[in-house]
């Protein structure tokens, strides 16, 4: 399996960096990881990197070199992450838990599985176009699933910074999963957080990254969400 990777992060305008990416790979195996702390709770920092590292030392441990049932794996992963954020809480005394968004994705047999919590985002495109995308655990999207705003009203709604589902909340994450999405030479797997995704088209980013040198396209990109992010840009 071929493919080129690239991960950056940025602190963007806030008191400390929350977010957590990571990826590991086996001969015929793939994970890519980005989970987003929560502001507002505890150790949002914390929280995200349980849940990196429960899900890379989980495919350290399981992908020989493949993994048996991928969704099975993003299933167990982020729930033992879930379990392990309330250990880490109980185990501090804290009076809050740390919560954290996070999404994975697993390739393997030139096939994508992905799972998520919360809001942070996957798209698949294609051709310059996104052919698949997560659906956001979150208060604005209910909204306008139920035609109460429009997606231009969301962008900027007092509320459309709250998920009702996250890893390490006092209700049991909801965890959506993708279905197989079969790969095509030259698609490209995206996942962020919403620093980087709520400022930027998705249609815009997809025509970016056509056929682009990802280590310079990311960049580039990364460069303009933090510039329309402005002096209250999140972490991205």
């Amino acid at each position: 399996m071929k493919f080129t990777i690239y991960q950056e992060s940025r602190q963007g305008k806030r008191n400390n960096n929350e977010d957590r990416i990571a990826y590991c790979y086996s001969r015929d195996a793939l994970l890519m990881v980005v989970a987003d702390g929560m502001g507002g709770h505890y150790y949002g920092e914390i929280a995200s990197q349980i849940a990196a590292q429960t899900l890379t030392d989980a495919f350290n441990r399981d992908a020989k070199p493949m993994l048996a049932d991928p969704f099975l794996f993003l299933q167990r992963g982020m729930t033992n992450a879930h379990h392990a954020i309330l250990d880490f809480a109980a185990d501090h005394d804290l009076r809050d838990s740390p919560r954290t968004t996070c999404v994975a994705c697993v390739i393997q047999d030139n096939v994508a599985y992905w799972a998520h919590s919360g809001d942070s985002r996957l798209y698949m495109m294609r051709d310059g176009r996104v052919i698949g995308q997560t659906r956001d655990h979150s208060r604005v999207r209910l909204l306008i699933d139920q035609g109460v705003i429009t997606e231009a009203q969301a962008a900027n709604h007092p509320e459309r910074n709250k998920v009702y589902s996250c890893l390490g909340g006092h209700q049991a994450p909801e965890i959506e999963f993708s279905r197989k999405t079969p790969l095509e030479a030259g698609d490209v797997v995206l996942l962020s957080t919403d620093g980087f995704w709520g400022t930027l088209p998705p249609d815009m980013v997809a025509v970016s990254l056509k056929q682009a040198n990802l280590m310079q396209a990311v960049p580039m990109l990364m460069n303009q969400a933090e510039a329309r992010g402005g002096q209250y840009c999140d972490n991205l």
